[in-house]
């Protein structure tokens, strides 16, 4: 994710010498073995499309793409984290193994609604539950 102008910009240099390399390949067909010039070229488009990607979700972002209504899930994000391992038939306990914890901790941050658990915590929580990264 771009996080700022400075990671834009290099993100668009990034993706815009890609190009002009693809470009570059494209020109110089049949000098180099047909599987491994489609190889280059197939793994050249994918990357400028995840830079493409990155740019356009950025740009969104700064033409008011976001709604404010996104940070809803955020504050429901305790009751997610409970209601997850609940339905997985998981207790406090078992959470609590799976994540190196004593059974205790665990029964504090959902006694607390999470409100002492860290960022990095929750996310170790949200793994064990069985989130992903990008999700």
């Amino acid at each position: 994710m771009i996080k700022n102008e400075r990671q834009y910009r290099i993100t668009r240099a990034q993706a815009d010498g890609l190009s002009r390399t693809l470009e570059s390949l494209s020109r110089r067909a049949g000098v180099a073995h047909p599987l491994i010039a489609k190889a280059q070229e197939d793994a050249l488009k994918s990357q400028i499309e995840d830079l493409q990607s990155e740019l356009r979700d950025y740009e969104s972002l700064l033409s008011g793409g976001f709604r404010p209504g996104d940070l809803q899930t955020i504050a429901k994000l305790p009751t997610m984290l409970i209601r997850a391992r609940i339905a997985q038939g998981l207790s406090q306990k078992d959470l609590a193994k799976r994540l190196g914890l004593k059974e205790q901790q665990i029964q504090r941050y959902e006694a607390t609604d999470y409100a002492s658990a860290s960022l990095t915590r929750i996310r170790e929580v949200a793994g064990a539950l069985g989130a992903s990264e990008g999700q």
